[in-house]
């Protein structure tokens, strides 16, 4: 019994290329669950996150104060092509975080009909010290992992992050 709410796993693979009823290659089988497992608690740690950032804050909106930590300031319509939403959508959830003291916006001095978005002080305050505590809590969950393998799965997850931008 594996103690979460991942579903019951299938025989272990034999080798490359063993197929379960389906035809797909258990290790994808595999993966697909893992991964399933993963998203559901990512999801649900976002939410947790966002609530500690401010308890108005729409679990959503949370990886818009990522972004703009790590790319600075952006437009709206930048943001929008990044994360694949329309910029209704955008503009909702930024004037939410606007009205919440996390962002503010200024002119785009390349462009004076633009707006650049960015991260208030507060913003950035809140979001580095959940940040920090999300982080701890990663460094505590792997302790007994060699640092080789916390790099290689960094590694690996970067490739699936950036096929799947492709």
């Amino acid at each position: 019994m594996r103690g979460d709410d991942s579903e019951p796993e299938p025989d272990a693979p034999e080798g490359p290329g063993t197929s379960g009823v389906s035809g797909v290659d258990r290790s994808f089988l595999a993966l697909e669950r893992e991964l399933a497992v993963f998203l559901r608690r990512a999801r649900a740690s976002s939410g947790e996150m966002a609530r500690e950032v401010h308890p108005e804050l729409e679990p959503a909106a949370y990886g818009l104060l990522v972004r703009l930590e790590a790319a600075g300031r952006q437009r709206a319509t930048e943001l929008a092509a990044y994360f694949g939403v329309g910029k209704a959508t955008m503009s909702r959830q930024l004037h939410s975080l606007e009205n919440l003291g996390l962002v503010a916006r200024e002119p785009d001095p390349a462009d004076g009909r633009a707006w650049l978005v960015h991260l208030t002080e507060d913003g950035l305050a809140r979001f580095r010290s959940v940040r920090d505590a999300r982080r701890g809590r990663y460094v505590r969950k792997l302790a007994d992992w060699d640092r080789a393998e916390v790099a290689e799965l960094a590694r690996l997850l970067h490739q699936l992050n950036a096929r799947a931008e492709s």
